[in-house]
């Protein structure tokens, strides 16, 4: 700014008064500012800027996996959120890595976040490393919750989201089994398991769990390898089957066609699939994919408005909230 006050003759207290409002200057002076803008190609380093302040505008936000489809469609509700409220969205992947978590986070204190949405890995992640850096930075977490880390939690209330579609799948048909991974790394997974083997036992049956062995974030070809495997074996013990989410579905439907089974509702279909999530493509699959939906745009919204108002008042709750959202129940024809 220093050099770009000698080059055009403008005094840098008048630029940065600008920079910060630019209708706080006269017309004539903003024009002329404007104009030097432009014959010298000039740009502030809003990091730079950041530094200097006693408060960023920065918000950093930290996902396990963003090729994921769930994390990229709460970070699409994100982003544009954080710029409305004149915050600068700083968004960073774990890919899976804990270690690499870390290094995202130590990479935003490195910049002075106002404060950071974080969706942990979860049980891999590791976990004083995590609570050292929530006691530094404002941190609301967002989809898998750790308790005692952060200042406040929102995600999904599986047990509901759960509870409701396994009493559609009982009421339509046959019981469902239960599609996992055996090791999965969100730990949604065994909450959702867990939900599962409650609905079914309130409403008189025995759960039915296939774990397909597999580690990592590709569920997709998880599922249709472990998916096709037991189907060539005839290991499926109902003609339902609800998986942990629709990346799994995906597969599980892909194994189906691979094998010759039709999936969907009524005579001549030999298999309904259902999933979790409503995944952005699930009501593209074939046939379209019954699933619950997730309140991707309320977990946004209202992680970062609280995350914004700590920042706001300067002052960290005194204890950690937790919200729930319940989902619903999205019926197309794979069930």
């Amino acid at each position: 700014m220093e050099e770009f006050a000698t080059l055009s003759g403008i005094s840098r207290p008048t630029l940065s008064k600008y920079f910060n409002d630019p209708t706080s200057v006269r017309q004539s002076t903003r024009e002329r500012i404007e104009a030097a803008l432009q014959r010298y190609d000039y740009t502030p380093n809003v990091y730079a800027i950041n530094q200097n302040r006693p408060l960023t505008r920065n918000i950093g936000i930290v996902v396990p996996y963003l090729a994921d489809p769930f994390f990229a469609e709460v970070a699409r509700n994100l982003e544009p959120l954080c710029a409305q409220a004149g915050f600068n969205p700083i968004l960073l992947s774990a890919h899976g890595d804990p270690d690499r978590e870390i290094e995202n986070l130590e990479s935003l204190r490195g910049i002075r976040p106002a404060g950071v949405l974080l969706a942990p890995l979860g049980r891999r992640s590791r976990r004083d490393d995590l609570a050292a850096f929530c006691e530094d930075v404002p941190t609301v977490l967002f989809d898998c919750d750790i308790d005692d880390v952060g200042d406040a939690y929102f995600g999904n209330n599986n047990f509901q989201s759960i509870g409701l579609i396994v009493e559609y799948l009982n009421r339509t048909g046959q019981p469902p089994a239960f599609f996992e991974m055996r090791h999965a790394p969100n730990p949604n997974a065994n909450k959702r398991r867990a939900a599962y083997e409650a609905a079914m036992r309130a409403l008189g049956h025995a759960p039915m769990i296939l774990a397909a062995e597999g580690t990592g974030w590709n569920f997709e070809e998880v599922a249709c390898a472990e998916a096709g495997r037991m189907m060539a074996a005839r290991r499926l013990p109902t003609d339902t089957v609800l998986c942990s989410n629709d990346r799994l579905a995906i597969g599980f439907l892909a194994a189906a066609y691979e094998h010759g089974l039709r999936v969907g509702i009524g005579h001549g279909h030999a298999l309904r699939v259902a999933g979790h999530d409503d995944h952005p493509y699930a009501r593209f699959t074939c046939p379209a994919l019954t699933t619950m939906s997730q309140d991707y745009e309320s977990i946004a919204r209202q992680s970062l408005d609280l995350l914004l108002s700590i920042i706001g008042a300067g002052q960290r709750p005194g204890s950690k909230e937790c919200t729930h959202f319940d989902g619903t129940l999205i019926l197309r024809k794979s069930a």
